[in-house]
């Protein structure tokens, strides 16, 4: 597994590669520690490009020795460009599995404006990638972790279960598999009623006993791919329904979540642009850490 660890100078950068360090990977696991020098920032004053080179060096050594100190091979990075696209880039130079890069934090305008690089990271990389915040009790992943898995029954779902599986994690990590099922929401009393004219009631009952089954068989595929794995796996005993985005956000913040884990739409077109409004809605908002993962291109649908 190839993971490129985005940093700057920032604590929630710092975090980042200490949730790198502190996780356990597969054992093949090589890590590439990035920073890119904005040079937009010195457009007007170029002769500080030179000291901004040599911070960058400062800061992604140190990331790759701390690494480095606990077993890791990694090594450093350094790119001059606009880091909202030169993060995307650096990963499909690489190959990268894992983009690996922090959040703004936990206060409310931190999550609104995860920033713009992470939300165009989000949007574009070529791989899966996880947006790090830091617990709310400033502890690592070197325990074991409660992970909101999200899934929706889809290939891009199943894909994201699969790489939760073949992953180590710390002992007594739990996943918790989350299946909603999504209704069908008006933007007015017009629109309803218009549905309820062409559409008999007996056609809609049918439609939400279908949503419910497919939950159902989402949640329950998951467990097995993951009980197989020899990982702990739970779920509520009925699927919750409603917007997605609000209820997975809630029962992460209910349960409490360290990490929420979905698959995103994919990588091309239209796709690529809008990767899931759920996928970016939680990952803006969660207040935990969020992974949004990608398929690997020999299991894209």
């Amino acid at each position: 597994m190839k993971v490129l660890v985005a940093v700057d100078s920032s604590p929630s950068s710092e975090s980042a590669v200490a949730e790198a360090a502190a996780r356990p990977w597969p054992a093949d696991t090589t890590f590439s520690v990035l920073n890119v020098v904005d040079v937009q920032r010195f457009a007007r004053l170029p002769v500080l490009i030179e000291d901004a080179k040599r911070e960058a060096e400062h800061t992604v050594n140190a990331a790759v020795q701390r690494l480095s100190q606990v077993g890791h091979t990694a090594q450093s990075e350094i790119a001059m460009g606009f880091p909202r696209r030169a993060i995307s880039d650096c990963a499909k130079e690489l190959h990268a599995d894992l983009i690996m890069l922090g959040s703004h934090g936990h206060s409310a305008i931190g999550r609104l404006l995860i920033g713009s690089v992470a939300q165009a990271v989000l949007r574009n990389a070529p791989c899966s990638v996880e947006i790090v915040r830091q617990s709310a009790n400033g502890t690592v992943s070197s325990h074991a972790l409660k992970i909101l898995l999200a899934t929706d029954g889809s290939d891009f779902s199943v894909g994201a279960v699969h790489s939760v599986a073949k992953r180590p994690w710390p002992a007594g990590t739990v996943v918790k598999v989350l299946s909603v099922e999504e209704i069908v929401i008006f933007e007015n009393q017009l629109a309803a009623s218009s549905l309820s004219a062409v559409y008999p009631a007996s056609l809609i009952e049918e439609l939400t006993q279908a949503a419910h089954e497919r939950s159902s068989f989402a949640v329950q595929a998951a467990k097995e791919i993951l009980h197989r794995a020899g990982i702990q796996a739970v779920s509520d005993p009925c699927a919750p329904v409603g917007d997605p985005r609000g209820i997975i956000l809630d029962v992460a913040q209910s349960w409490p979540t360290d990490m929420i884990v979905m698959g995103s739409h994919g990588r091309r077109g239209i796709d690529r642009f809008l990767m899931g409004s759920i996928s970016e809605a939680v990952a803006t908002h969660a207040r935990c850490s969020v992974e949004v993962i990608r398929p690997e291109k020999s299991d894209q649908p």
